[in-house]
């Protein structure tokens, strides 16, 4: 049976587009996972472009996607290239599906590899020329409905690519020809699971989330590659009597409806073999009922699974017993590093709450909690864990209770930067006030996120913000114009050139020098809506972002 296995997968990279190899390596002229590599960093070698020539830069090609089962494959590049037509999969039925699907919001991370780029958004998925911008191919999945609030992206391995549902399916689709190999529930629609998160592939492992905002429980699974077949699943809280954790919930069937979704990919460590990823709020989410009387084990965490068995290695617990809906849902960033005079292996987190965390990768050890939002209000204490404890009178309240951050947190999915070059971690950052209005106090009309109505009363900025891991504090900070904008922009990337790329709240790309934040050149695209990436082709380093239905890339003529 090895044999095969062996065989099986040469004769597959044989003819693939993606070495599997490729992931294992620092991120340069490919993007071939969501991060660009597996340590969530969004660093690129590339120095092409660099901190002298930025200034140069100039439109190579822009391409306007059109979704939905009757588009005619997505717009076009620059040289007018005609459209292709729609492959269309899934199970629901052509009425619901029109209903559906047809917005393109780009928010995902893009793949990049062999010339081409691959993309998607909720129930469609692209191919594109990465040399002009010419769609190759489009797909549609005919959906039977779900939330459709965004969808992060694609993984591939070999020459398939994996893509997941809003109606929880993971879909695998040939690279070459966006033809359907297969497809296979994630989750029970009927529950209201919802599946946003794009594939990691690591190994001979297709690394899969899910969760919903009402009382299910969030899963991470690992998916053979050829089959779709379920290898391992791993719950994010409690399930049965015995399980650990069980004692920080009120009762079982409290921690059994206790979410902790799990919707933004995690990052990986190739020599302990853990995939880290983070987790999200409790259910119900405002209110303080019995069943979950205790920190709620394992939501708000960053968590650690063996790759291989899917069996928990370590866990550190940010913020316990959430009321706000504070996923700490962010991609960790693994850095190998200094800390007070000691080289460590680190994992870095700026967390929807407000504050910064540093723990060790191997095993989850606490090293720092910093604040990085100016307003953050909510905290009592920080323990002797490290951990931010909840003045319980920021809860929602039936009077109101003033609080900061608002629901979005002071930063959120858009993912953060590390670069090894200024020791410095970039974060999309946003300070704002609300007031947390409890409607609801029976927890049996609150599920979910039931039961509170929350008012936007105030913003005092939108930034991006350079922490310096090792003590924590704000190194540079540069505040976007006026007082709106949720996150300060859509993600970050930095570059060995030190240089850091982030759309700003007014539509603008914008370079900044990565030591200081001094900005070096901008183009107004209108909303950039995911981060900045970065490859080489033909001799030629591009930068790639979308803005709503858009796909431009930058190069230096």
């Amino acid at each position: 049976m090895k044999f095969l296995a062996v065989f099986s997968l040469a004769a597959t990279l044989a003819a693939q587009s993606l070495d599997p190899a490729l992931l294992l390596k620092p991120l340069s002229n490919d993007w071939p996972t969501y991060s660009g590599d597996y340590s969530g960093k969004r660093y690129s070698a590339l120095t092409q472009i660099n901190q002298a020539n930025v200034k140069n830069l100039s439109l190579a090609w822009v391409t306007r996607m059109t979704a939905g089962m009757g588009a005619p494959g997505g717009g076009f590049g620059r040289f007018g290239a005609a459209a292709v037509p729609t492959i269309v999969g899934g199970e629901g039925s052509a009425e619901l599906a029109a209903s559906f699907g047809n917005n393109v919001n780009i928010r995902a991370s893009m793949l990049v590899v062999d010339g081409k780029i691959y993309f998607s958004t909720p129930d469609n998925a692209w191919a594109v020329d990465a040399r002009d911008g010419r769609v190759i191919w489009h797909y549609f999945w005919k959906t039977k409905g779900g939330t459709h609030i965004g969808n992060r992206g694609l993984g591939m391995w070999g020459k398939w690519l994996y893509m997941e549902t809003p109606d929880d399916y993971l879909v695998s689709l040939d690279a070459a020809t966006g033809k359907e190999r297969w497809h296979k529930q994630i989750a029970d629609f009927n529950q209201q699971y919802f599946s946003t998160m794009a594939p990691i592939v690591v190994g001979n492992h297709i690394i899969i989330g899910t969760g919903n905002d009402l009382d299910a429980p969030g899963f991470v699974q690992a998916r053979d590659p050829e089959t779709g077949d379920v290898q391992w699943t791993s719950y994010t809280v409690p399930m049965k009597k015995g399980d650990p954790g069980l004692e920080t919930w009120g009762t079982l069937e409290g921690a059994r409806v206790g979410a902790g979704n799990v919707w933004i990919p995690g990052s990986y460590d190739p020599e302990t073999k853990l995939y880290i990823f983070g987790t999200g709020n409790p259910s119900p989410s405002y209110t303080n009922p019995k069943s979950r009387d205790g920190d709620n084990l394992y939501t708000c965490s960053l968590v650690a699974l063996n790759v291989e068995t899917g069996k928990m290695a370590w866990y550190y617990q940010l913020n316990p017993h959430d009321t706000h809906d504070w996923d700490s849902s962010e991609t960790p960033i693994l850095v190998d590093g200094e800390f007070k005079g000691k080289p460590r292996k680190m994992a870095l987190h700026a967390d929807r709450n407000g504050y910064f965390y540093v723990v060790d990768r191997t095993n989850g050890e606490h090293l720092l909690t910093s604040k990085f939002s100016d307003t953050a209000n909510w905290v009592k204490e920080i323990n002797a864990k490290g951990q931010t404890i909840r003045d319980v009178k920021k809860d929602s309240t039936v009077p109101g209770s003033l609080v900061s951050p608002n629901n979005y947190g002071a930063t959120n999915w858009p993912p953060a930067a590390y670069s090894p070059d200024t020791g410095l971690f970039y974060v999309p950052q946003s300070d704002t006030y609300a007031m947390y209005y409890l409607t609801e106090t029976d927890p049996r009309g609150a599920m979910g996120l039931g039961g509170k109505d929350e008012q936007m009363v105030a913003s005092m900025g939108s930034y991006l913000t350079a922490i310096d891991y090792k003590t924590g504090k704000i190194a540079w900070r540069h505040r976007y114009p006026g007082v709106g904008g949720a996150g300060g922009g859509n993600g970050i990337l930095t570059t060995a050139s030190k240089l850091v790329f982030a759309g700003d709240v007014s539509g603008n790309l914008v370079s900044y020098d990565a030591t200081n934040g001094k900005i070096l050149w901008h183009a107004r695209l209108g909303n950039i809506t995911n981060a900045p990436q970065t490859y080489m082709l033909d001799g030629k380093q591009y930068l790639l972002v979308a803005a709503g239905d858009s796909v431009y890339a930058f190069y230096l003529q």
